[in-house]
């Protein structure tokens, strides 16, 4: 059985790809759930950073979200909470956003599709980070 901060760490992710640091943390969020009728609402806070040397612009994202029983969802889209945020060396862009599931518990994880400065394409990985509610702690 995990133990509570084991779990706790399972909800966050940091990742660093091509100098480019997103880390999440993910939280349940009770009052806008209805468990009782399979409605789970999960929030997620997420802060890119740029760890390199030229500015890097985030152009699009796909998150890949498996709820409990195993079902897959894909949402891809232009930037993120509708911004393509450009991050110069050692700034940072913070966010939050959410996400429904018909489970107590599932899994996110992504790619942030990015340009640098000097118009190069690639790809930064978004960490898998768990969704889950208090109840799977008992």
């Amino acid at each position: 059985m995990l133990h509570y901060h084991e779990i706790r760490k399972s909800a966050m992710s940091d990742t660093l790809t091509h100098s480019i640091r997103v880390r999440t943390e993910s939280y349940y969020v009770p009052e806008q759930s209805d468990p009782r009728n399979g409605h789970y609402h999960f929030a997620y806070n997420i802060r890119i950073t740029n760890e390199g040397l030229e500015p890097a612009r985030l152009l699009t994202r796909h998150w890949i979200i498996t709820n409990g029983v195993g079902r897959v969802q894909e949402v891809r889209g232009s930037g993120v909470i509708g911004k393509q945020p450009r991050l110069d060396p050692g700034e940072s862009f913070e966010y939050t956003s959410a996400c429904p599931l018909t489970t107590p518990y599932g899994q996110m994880r992504g790619v942030y599709h990015m340009v640098s400065g000097s118009g190069d394409s690639f790809d930064v990985a978004i960490g898998a980070f768990q969704l889950f509610t208090p109840a799977i702690l008992n």
